[in-house]
């Protein structure tokens, strides 16, 4: 068997290796698309713009990599089986399932590997690239000044500092602007706009600040207190100075996480955290609840300690006195009823923060998870693909790559609605990374019972053998019980 098992690893560690790269450049590709416009026109130097491809891989491989095992499988045993490899060990007395398990133990150690690399590496390069991109936001060159377009020239160094700058035309090569506006909100109170016919870009020496020349023009000046007054200003040249600009990239490295950006241990103790500020708020919300409780059965003071007469007398003192006995009460009353009604509202705060800290608990429950369920779909798709490859030997490439795709779009649309699903608390946070792993399970089992059975031959286990399978499967429900002949001929 030692022979059998280093053939079937063999058989597989090459089409397994290919699927791994084919599908991870295809996804990278897709990233490179998305992330070039937010990237090109920059000015970014050759290794920041690698960098930030490079921290998108951990997350591509890691939904690559039980694509991969799925593609293999299928691969190889429909291979297996067209060249009646899988008949002639079924007829040496191996039972199919036998076959499995080296790649079983071999998906294991695969999913243990995931959970390490989900673990340790995925949450830092998440973390890392969340960083770089918020750097390069930061980051406003020249570059990326549109003509015709009121631009926002944000800052990175004075936060209180805002520019916005239009113009005409930009040349990008000469830097030269014509019809220029400025808009200038970095005086406080007052507002002041540039006008010129034409100026000239360029930076400082530490790349900071904005340096534009500008010619025959105007500046107008208002403050905002006194907007009936105003100051203008005529110049035939202008240097003016937008300060904190910052063309070069800066890096800040953010302390915050959020939930993809932490590793189990973290995930733990935010969880621990959470729950214990809910039993903390629930413990508030009781207090309160038993005050309100309590003052609206207590009622106001005076009402028990000087309960008013049953009938009305008929002198006068005593008819004022019934007055103000009854204005005493009624302003107990009142203010009886506004301590409850403030209260009533900070109960009401109390319980939204709970089903705020709630919604965090299911949200960081489902991505803890996660990092399991991922992993493990290493081992599902071994036992699934195993049967239908049997089933369908002579399909070749073609339905390998339907076949994957058909279970990839099942399982990722599955955990992405059980995700949702879970962190808004429809269901719990634990069935919704488990809920596809369970359902393929269910499949794979039923599709193991049925893989030492012999309904497929060489010449079968085509299109048109899984088109009538699907077909049958399908309308197996709809289908009518067919009647014997000699029960419908009797009378």
């Amino acid at each position: 068997m030692r022979i059998l098992t280093r053939y079937l690893i063999r058989s597989h560690a090459a089409p397994f290796f290919f699927a791994l790269t084919v599908l991870t450049s295809l996804l990278f590709i897709n990233t490179v698309a998305r992330r070039f416009a937010d990237l090109a026109g920059k000015g970014l130097g050759i290794g920041v713009i690698l960098e930030v491809f490079a921290l998108s891989l951990p997350h591509i491989l890691a939904l690559t990599l039980p694509m991969a095992v799925l593609v293999a499988v299928l691969y190889a045993f429909s291979q297996l089986t067209a060249d009646n490899e899988v008949t002639a060990l079924k007829a040496s007395g191996i039972h199919l399932v036998r076959i499995l398990v080296p790649l079983i133990v071999a998906g294991v150690l695969l999913a243990l590997l995931m959970v390490g690399f989900n673990d340790r590496i995925l949450p830092e390069t998440n973390h890392r690239l969340k960083n770089r991109l918020s750097d390069i936001g930061r980051k406003s060159p020249t570059l990326t000044l549109k003509e015709q377009v009121i631009n926002p020239i944000r800052p990175t160094q004075d936060l209180r500092t805002q520019y916005f700058l239009q113009a005409a035309r930009i040349d990008p090569v000469s830097n030269r602007l014509t019809d220029v506006v400025i808009y200038d909100m970095s005086l406080g109170q007052k507002v002041r706009t540039i006008y010129a016919d034409s100026g000239h870009m360029a930076w400082n020496t530490a790349q900071t600040n904005l340096m534009l020349r500008l010619y025959h023009g105007y500046v107008l000046e208002v403050d905002t207190y006194e907007p009936n007054k105003f100051q203008r200003v005529d110049f035939m040249e202008h240097m003016q100075v937008l300060e904190g600009v910052g063309d070069e990239l800066t890096r800040v490295d953010e302390s915050y996480r959020s939930d993809r950006e932490m590793s189990l241990g973290m995930l733990r103790a935010r969880i621990d955290s959470a729950r214990i500020e809910i039993d903390s708020l629930i413990a508030e919300t009781a207090k309160a609840g038993e005050f309100v409780v309590r003052q609206t059965l207590a009622g106001p003071r005076n009402l028990d300690d000087n309960p008013l007469p049953a009938a009305a007398p008929s002198s006068g003192g005593l008819r004022y006195a019934e007055l103000g006995a009854q204005a005493i009460a009624r302003t107990e009353w009142e203010a009886a009823d506004r301590v409850i009604r403030r209260v009533s509202l900070e109960m009401q705060v109390l319980r939204n923060q709970i089903d705020t800290r709630q919604l965090e608990i299911n949200r960081l429950t489902v991505e803890y998870h996660k990092k399991f369920a991922i992993p493990v779909a290493c081992i599902v798709f071994v036992l699934v693909g195993a049967p239908i490859a049997v089933r369908f030997p002579r399909g070749g490439a073609g339905m390998v790559i339907a076949i994957s795709l058909f279970v990839f779009g099942v399982y990722y649309m599955s955990l992405i609605g059980g995700e949702s699903l879970g962190d808004r608390g429809t269901i719990r946070p634990f069935w919704g990374p488990w809920a596809p792993n369970l359902l393929f399970s269910f499949f794979a089992v039923w599709g193991l019972l049925r893989i030492g059975k012999e309904t497929s031959t060489t010449r079968g286990g085509g299109w048109d053998d899984l088109w009538l399978s699907v077909r049958g499967f399908l309308t197996r429900p709809f289908r009518r019980r067919r009647v014997p002949d000699h029960v419908a001929a009797a009378p």
